[in-house]
């Protein structure tokens, strides 16, 4: 009787960030890409999203203020996202800006 052989266990990716590639600072990752150019990119497409949120949400906030919305709770589903996305935006920024304060309370 032949036992297959084992297959990896593929990791669960609820963010849809599986082209983020671990590796060490100094090598650049498999793919061709270092780890820091795949943080950036995935930090301009996150801010890139964070404004398409904000823009659609003060256009269907207009929409509402001059009568041409009709679905009040799809207006207000988006205002609280785009204001959700930015509180937790604001706080990556404060952390970062923590981080890097830190960074230069350290004695060498």
């Amino acid at each position: 009787m032949q036992i297959p052989s084992f297959q990896p266990i593929q990791p669960v990716d609820p963010f849809g960030m599986s082209d983020l590639q671990v590796g060490s600072v100094d090598a650049p990752a498999t793919g061709g890409s270092s780890p820091a150019s795949s943080f950036g990119s995935m930090l301009t497409d996150q801010i890139s999203n964070l404004n398409d949120l904000q823009t659609t949400a003060a256009s269907q906030s207009q929409a509402l203020a001059t009568g041409q919305a009709t679905d009040v709770s799809q207006v207000v589903g988006d205002v609280e996202k785009a204001a959700l996305a930015m509180q937790l935006a604001v706080q990556v920024r404060n952390k970062a800006v923590d981080a890097y304060n830190e960074l230069f309370r350290i004695q060498i």
